[in-house]
This record gives structure tokens, C-alpha cells and sequence, in this order.
């Protein structure tokens, strides 16, 4: 395992370098932005956002081996998982109007704040204080994917007047690098786990110091921005409003909670499978995002003007990768007849059609959800299924690991060819909505290329 991992780590890196080399030669020259106070303000926001970033990617090649190496067993483990995703729901639900009322740069700085804290309580092998620690991440994660996004928009269009035009350009461009950053994150944790001497906890304290960096710098930097509160009632009844009206909005949301539900199992799953046969944790992980940036990358290609695919066909074929791959799990984690390498294969198939899945379903959310009506739509898929797959966590996973992790990826295999049946369903409904398709290059907005 140690040197298929260090090859297919090298071969995804090469693949995303030529993929994005070529996309470049191949792109026409367009107008470069050279407003400077424009690029004052996107660096600021990039210099704490990226920070943030870096420091949540660090700690995740090593979050189960940590608990391992504590002696928990699998399914005390999977209770911790469970108190870290059943935080990040609930906490989501209200961090929108949280950021609201306390304001965008006082959560970025507050995420900062209980994130530095999650951290801190992995040094303690106390099982209380770990099940903090991940109540404390799941809210650290529910105002890193709200409060962010929200004060980089509301400055961009209402304390400096830039075109909303090139908000696109600005998250785009973050994707990109987000995708980099993890790259570059499970390379770091495996250096400081294995040469720095406080073995898994290591890449946990290293992500202290970037933390305490992005709030310095947005003390520092950033301007304080709120928004009116919407209740939360209001916002529930207007997504099933949403919801009950549009039989697209209905598929999607079930595809959406069907498919990421599935992998928040596979990120508890996979430490599990390979680490037993000598995996090199953090290079897995970056080997992982590399899948997933050479994914990405061939969702831009795809959908450029030489190919002109659709969003909706990408989501098709991730849906079906990920069952494909599911189904090889099944068969590779076999009591008795493992096979690691396999298994490999199948979790890196699973990073690449994430990598087609997620801009794919961003760009169909855009257009099918109106955005007032997106957070209450989400909750009501969201929510019941990530509770559910929270008890299969708790309930299928044996703790001698013989036959809970093979009925678990049986599991989400019968669950994925549900969400296949309802992009066959979506795909019957929107196959001639030209709302749903890419504009073709002369009819797209102008955004800067920063």
C-alpha cells in the first residue's frame, strides 16, 4: 500500500497538472481586472479564507487514526463522528441567522476562536472532552461554509460597488485552490505526524497557529457587515413551499442528501479499510484531493466551449461512478478477503466523481432553487438523511470490524442507485429546460481573470 499510494499520488498530481496546463493554452485571452482596489479587497478576503481552509484540511487525514491511537474502540469512534456531523446539522440550521445577529466578521473570528478549541481538546484522551471537542468542530464547520461567503458578498456589492458580476470569479478562483490547499494539507500532516514526535495529534496542533493568523487578520483587515434576520420558521415553510411546486427542486434535493450523505460515511469508512495494511494516511488524503481536483478539473473542460457538456450529464456519471465504485467496495472489503488495493482504486473513483459532482450541483442548485429559498430547502433533505446515516453509523458498524464495514458499503450502495433512479427521474424531467444548460461562451457575463 505504501508505494501504490506514493504512485497514484504522483500520477494524480501529474494528471491535474497537464489537464490544467492544456485548459490554459487552450483558453482565449480575456480581459484581465486591473482594478486595484478590487484586487486589495479579494486578497484580504483570501488571505483569511485560505488560512481557515488550510487549517480544517490539516486535521483530516488523521481525525480516526487519532482516536485509534487513543484505544478507543470502532464504535466509540463512530459515536464521535456522529456527535460532530449531528453538531454540524443542527448548528447549521441557525448559523445563518447566528452570522446575522452577531455579525460576519465576529463569527469569522469566533470560528477561529472554537476551531483553535476543537483542537486544543485532542491533546486531552478523556472520551467527555473529545465529545466536546467535536461539538465544538461541528459548529466551527456550520460558520466556516456560512459566514465567509456571506461577508465577502455583502462587501463586494454593498461597501465597494464591484459588479455582482464577478463574485463567480472570486469563488471560483477560491475552489480551485481550496482543492490545492488539501492537496498540500495531507502532505503536511503526514510530514508533521511522522518526523515532528506527537504522533496523529501532531497536524492538530499545527493548525492552531493558522487559525490564530486568519482571526488576527481579519481583526485586523476586515470590515463588521450584518444582514436582516430571517426567522427561522419562515425560512423551513418557504423551502417546502419551494419544494411541493417544483418537481425539480424535489429530485434535486433528494439526489443532493442521497449522495453526500453517502459520503460522509465513506470519510468515516476509509481510515478503517487502508490503514491496516500500512497506508500512508496523509498521502492517501492528498491523493484523495487530487482525485477530486482532476475531477473538477475535467468538469471545466468538459463543459468548455470544445466539448459544450451539461452540468446535468456530469452529475449522471458521477452518481454512477460512485455506485460503481461502491460495489467494488463491497467486494474488496470482503471478511477474509480484503483487498486494499482495490479498495484504493474505489475510494479514489469516489474523490473523482465528487469532483464532477459538486460544481455540477452547484450550478443546477443555482438555477433551480431561487437563492432566498436554498438553506430551507436543504434543511428539509439534509437533516432526516444525515440523522440516518448517523444510526447507520452506530447501528451496522461492528467493533471487530469483520463484518459492519461490508454491510455499511452494501448499504450505501442500495442508497446510491436510489439517487441514480432520481437523476433518471430529473433528467426526464429537464431533458429540454434551456434554463439548465451552460451558456455558450459568447453569451456568458463578463468576469474577471484575475
Amino acid at each position: 500500500m505504501l508505494v501504490t499510494a506514493y504512485l497514484a499520488f504522483v500520477g494524480l498530481l501529474a494528471s491535474c497538472l497537464g489537464l490544467e496546463l492544456s485548459r490554459c493554452r487552450a483558453k482565449p485571452p480575456g480581459r484581465a481586472c486591473s482594478n486595484p482596489s478590487f484586487l486589495r479587497f479579494q486578497l484580504d478576503f483570501y488571505q483569511v479564507y485560505f488560512l481557515a481552509l488550510a487549517a480544517d484540511w490539516l486535521q483530516a487525514p488523521y481525525l480516526y487514526k487519532l482516536y485509534q491511537h487513543y484505544y478507543f474502540l470502532e464504535g466509540q469512534i463512530a459515536i464521535l463522528y456522529v456527535c460532530g456531523l449531528a453538531s454540524t446539522v443542527l448548528f447549521g440550521l441557525v448559523a445563518s441567522s447566528l452570522v446575522d445577529w452577531l455579525g460576519r466578521k465576529n463569527s469569522c473570528v469566533l470560528f477561529s476562536l472554537t476551531y483553535s478549541l476543537c483542537c486544543l481538546t485532542k491533546l486531552s484522551q478523556d472520551y467527555f472532552v473529545l465529545l466536546v471537542g467535536r461539538a465544538l468542530g461541528g459548529l466551527s464547520t456550520a460558520l466556516l461554509f456560512s459566514a465567509f461567503e456571506a461577508w465577502y458578498i455583502h462587501e463586494h456589492v454593498e461597501r465597494h460597488d464591484f459588479p455582482a458580476e464577478w463574485i463567480p470569479a472570486t469563488f471560483a478562483r477560491a475552489a480551485f485552490w481550496n482543492h490545492v490547499l488539501a492537496v498540500v494539507a495531507g502532505v503536511t500532516a503526514e510530514a508533521v505526524a511522522s518526523w515532528i514526535g506527537l504522533g496523529p495529534v501532531a497536524p492538530f496542533v499545527a493548525a492552531i497557529p493558522l487559525l490564530a493568523l486568519a482571526g488576527a487578520l481579519a481583526l485586523r483587515n476586515w470590515g463588521e457587515n450584518y444582514d436582516r434576520q430571517r426567522a427561522f420558521s419562515r425560512t423551513c415553510a418557504g423551502g417546502l413551499r419551494c419544494l411541493l411546486s417544483d418537481r425539480r427542486v424535489l429530485l434535486l434535493g433528494t439526489i443532493q442528501a442521497l449522495f453526500e450523505s453517502v459520503i460522509f460515511i465513506f470519510v468515516f469508512l476509509w481510515t478503517p479499510v487502508l490503514d491496516p495494511h500500512g497506508a500512508p494516511l496523509g498521502i492517501v488524503f492528498s491523493s484523495f484531493m487530487a482525485a477530486s481536483l482532476l475531477g473538477s478539473s475535467l468538469y471545466r473542460i468538459a463543459t468548455s466551449k470544445r466539448y459544450h457538456l451539461q452540468p446535468m450529464h456530469l452529475l449522471s456519471l458521477a452518481v454512477l461512478i460512485v455506485v460503481f465504485s461502491l460495489f467494488m467496495l463491497t467486494f474488496s472489503t470482503s471478511p477474509g478477503q480484503e483487498s486494499p488495493v482495490e479498495s484504493f482504486i474505489a475510494f479514489l473513483l469516489i474523490e473523482l466523481a465528487c469532483g464532477l459532482y459538486f460544481p455540477s450541483m452547484s450550478f443546477l442548485r443555482r438555477k433551480v432553487i431561487p437563492e432566498t429559498e436554498q438553506a430551507g430547502v436543504l434543511n428539509w433533505f439534509r437533516v432526516p438523511l444525515h440523522l440516518l446515516a448517523c444510526l447507520g453509523l452506530l447501528v451496522l458498524h461492528d467493533s471487530d470490524r469483520k463484518t459492519g464495514t461490508r454491510n455499511m458499503f452494501s448499504i450505501c450502495s442500495a442508497v446510491m442507485v436510489m439517487a441514480l433512479l432520481a437523476v433518471v427521474g430529473l433528467f426526464t424531467v429537464v431533458r429540454h429546460d434551456a434554463e439548465l444548460r451552460v451558456p455558450s461562451p459568447t453569451e456568458e457575463p463578463y468576469a474577471p481573470e484575475l
